[in-house]
């Protein structure tokens, strides 16, 4: 989520608010600290300004997230992009990073991008 969201280097509110909304009440994060937060941020921001800190960062991911939540981390990284109402080509690409990386079905990703679109529509 956190990568997601400083792709484009520009961290927006909305963004903030709808990554600690997650954190703080979806079960995924049961036992997550969300302190955590902070150190994550840190992480992503390191890694974002050395050369292949991005292969760095999946691997990460993947170490640490198991494999049945792929899915799960591709949907909330969807809607903390969608978050803002607002979307430009890099935080589409990191999207499509995230989809490649963690090997998100194009069919699954098409309706978990849907539903992120369709929950944050604006009137």
């Amino acid at each position: 989520m956190v990568a997601a969201s400083a792709s484009d280097e520009n961290m927006r509110t909305a963004e903030l608010v709808a990554i600690s909304r997650m954190v703080n009440h979806m079960p995924v994060f049961a036992a997550y600290d969300p302190d955590r937060i902070r150190r994550v941020s840190r992480t992503v921001f390191d890694l974002f300004e050395v050369e292949d800190g991005l292969d760095a960062l999946f691997g990460l991911i993947r170490e640490a997230l198991p494999e049945r939540l792929y899915e799960t981390a591709y949907a909330l990284a969807c809607d903390v992009v969608t978050a803002d109402g607002k979307h430009n080509q890099i935080e589409l690409r990191m999207l499509e990073e995230i989809r490649d990386e963690l090997n998100i079905d194009r069919l699954h990703a098409a309706a978990i991008e849907w539903g992120a679109r369709v929950r944050h529509l604006t009137p």
